[in-house]
Order: structure tokens, then sequence, then C-alpha cells
């Protein structure tokens, strides 16, 4: 038990290390400028950060404050056996170098799929941590939610009834109106998109969504456009897929009817099986979604493999794992023209 414990604790202090050190030393490079310095240079999706953001580690899931001067994001480790946000900040027009929120540090709980509010007053964020101190963690994904005070977060609050329940609750997503958009896994009934209006401060009872949204064998972690209206849904098991899960949008009218799913395109999909979360920055200019799509591999094949060469393509952002790409929110015309016709 003793032997056990040792190396319990070993990996979670390697992890803790690692999560403290997950990006190149940037104190030289203090990028600045809006999305940290970076800039597309064509209209097809793109690495975001490749080095600062996106490394050799596994990331996903992607927010960035109205103001665009904080942005957070999801690193995992060992098969998402961890799992915790990080973030970096613009201080007097520099990012600073990312680092673990410093809400998100203990090793024994994971956290995931941060996101800000559309007004940056909430900060939500998804956590299997017990929902108050001194409570035995248990095995349950709630959503958990952090107030603005001045430049700071206050300490992280479970959401609460009845957006949480007995069954386990992931990705939030809020509109202009409060309205909360989330996923929920019972094991007894089929994963679902659900929606839950904020009336008088109090959320109504979720209701889930109709089968234009819960499309597919499976649905997660759809990502609602703070005005509401489009939603972009990860979809398994539709026809068109290009393979394994596949992000799909669906344009809301008035009345509140959404339109059939529609597939959003080689420019985003592809056969890579880690396509299941996305979002839109404030200002609507760009799409930020996680894959894991075989990158430069015509540059790694075209030499004979040597111990060096396997090394040094793993400590890059092309080794296999997911990574955050970008690309202009302009494709969502261009999806919605497709629709009208």
């Amino acid at each position: 038990m003793k032997i056990l414990f040792m190396k319990h604790f070993i990996v979670l202090s390697l992890f803790f290390l690692i999560l403290n050190n997950c990006s190149p030393k940037t104190d030289q490079l203090k990028p600045t400028g809006d999305y940290l310095g970076q800039q597309l240079t064509s209209d097809s999706a793109e690495i975001f950060a490749p080095g600062i953001i996106s490394t050799e580690l596994y990331e996903r899931d992607f927010t960035i404050s109205p103001a665009g001067d904080e942005i957070y994001y999801t690193i995992a480790l060992g098969n998402n056996s961890y799992s915790a946000i990080a973030t970096t900040k613009r201080v007097n027009g520099k990012w600073t170098e990312p680092r673990i929120a410093k809400f998100s540090k203990n090793p024994q709980y994971k956290d995931l799929e941060p996101h800000i509010s559309p007004d940056g007053e909430k900060f939500y964020f998804v956590s299997n941590r017990p929902r108050s101190e001194g409570q035995d963690s248990v095995e349950n994904w709630d959503i958990w939610v952090m107030d603005k005070k001045g430049t700071e977060w206050s300490k992280p609050y479970n959401l609460g009834a009845p957006v949480n329940s007995p069954a386990r609750e992931f990705f939030p997503s809020v509109t202009n109106t409060g309205t909360i958009y989330f996923t929920r896994e019972d094991k007894n009934v089929e994963n679902g998109i659900f929606r839950s209006r904020l009336i008088n401060r109090q959320y109504t009872e979720p209701e889930r969504l109709p089968e234009q949204i819960n499309a597919g064998r499976a649905r997660y972690n759809a990502f609602i456009v703070a005005d509401e209206s489009y939603i972009i849904v990860p979809v398994y098991g539709l026809s068109d897929s290009y393979g394994g899960t596949d992000y799909y949008i669906s344009f809301r009218n008035q009345k509140d009817e959404w339109s059939e799913p529609l597939n959003m395109g080689p420019q985003i999909n592809s056969a890579a099986g880690a396509e299941w979360s996305a979002s839109v920055s404030p200002d609507s200019k760009y799409i930020f979604f996680m894959t894991d799509r075989e990158e430069n591999i015509s540059d790694f094949t075209s030499q004979p493999l040597t111990i060096q060469r396997i090394r040094s393509r793993n400590a890059s952002p092309y080794n296999g794992d997911p990574n955050l790409y970008w690309i202009r929110a302009d494709i969502i015309d261009s999806l919605k023209s497709e629709i009208m016709e």
C-alpha cells in the first residue's frame, strides 16, 4: 500500500510540475497584440499560437474575455486522467506566460471546459470536485461558476439545481440573456443538449432541445453564440461525417425553430477522432476548435525514422495529441446561405 501511495503521489507531483511548465519560456517573447499577436494567413484553419497555447500537450476548450485580455483553455494529461484550466493574460500590453489558473491547481480533481459569459461578469467551468469543502469527492461532473470581482474572479461555487443534477453536466455556454446551454449525461437516459432560461435571476427547469440539435447517435459540448442565432454541436453518427465526431451547425429563427444540422465542412472537420470542443470569439471574428488532425505528415515521412526525429516530433504540437485551431467566422455566413437555398 505504501508503494502504491508513493507511486500515486509521484504521478500527481509530475502532473503538477508539467502543467506549471507546460509551454516554452516566453519571458523573452512576451507576445503583444490581440489574440497573442497571432494572425491568420489564409481563409483555411490554422493551429492557434503554436509553441505558446498549442504545444506538445493535449489542449482543448477555448474562451477569451470580451475585452480580449484573458484567455483560458484546458490541458489534459494521461488519457484525460488529469486535466486543468490554463490561462494567459495581457498585462501592460504584453501577454503573460501560460500557467495553470489558481482555482485549478489541485491535481486531485479535474477541471475543464471554461466559458466566460458575453458580458464578462461570470466564468463557468466543469469539475468533478466535491460540491462543498470537506466533502469526499464523488465521481460526478457539475457546472461551476465564478463572479468577476474587480480584476479577479471570486471563489468557485457550484451552480446548483436545476441545471446541475444527479446526472453529469458538461460544457456550459451562455447567451446575452443568461440562458445556459449544456450537455447532460445520465446513465439511464441518452445523453443530450439541454437549455435553461434565466428568469428573475433563477434558472428554469432545463428543457431537452429538439432533434435538430440532438442529432446522430451521440452529441455533446454544444456552443451557443451570444445572440442565440446559431449553435455549433459536435455530433457522432450522421451519414455525411468525415469520420468520428464532426462539428455541425444549426440556425435558430425568431420563432425558436432550428434548422436541420449542417456539417461545417472540410475546412473545419476531418477524419480525426477528437473534434468535440468549439467556440466563437466575442467579436464574432473567429471560430476556435479542438482537433487531432494530422499536420505536416509529408515532412515527417519524407525521411527514414530515427529516435531523434521521433523525439523531436513528439515534442512538437504535431505529435497526434489534440490542439486548438482557429478559422475566420466568415464561414458561418456561407453555411447559412446553404441552409437558405
